[in-house]
């Protein structure tokens, strides 16, 4: 008999809908809450871990404000990347 997990792979539409990071859940193994970010580029959507820093960046897009990306954010007009 096999201990082994049978639960179904984790997806973007799930974490998404729990606002929960993509990225950093797949990839880096941490349950973070979707937040908007700056960087040098922009204005983005991703995930802060707040003993690491900037974890991953979710979106896609890059936005000229804050309140666009909050805007993004809170109606779902973004897009998911799909791999770091």
């Amino acid at each position: 008999m096999s201990l082994a997990s049978t639960s179904p792979p984790i997806t973007a539409q799930a974490v998404r809908a729990d606002s929960i990071g993509y990225l950093a859940q797949t990839f880096a193994d941490k349950r973070l809450p979707l937040r908007v970010l700056r960087s040098a580029a922009g204005y983005y959507i991703g995930t802060f871990d707040d003993h690491d820093g900037p974890c991953s960046r979710e979106s896609f897009e890059y936005f000229p404000s804050r309140d666009a990306a909050a805007k993004a954010l809170a109606t779902g007009a973004w897009t998911q990347r799909s791999h770091p």
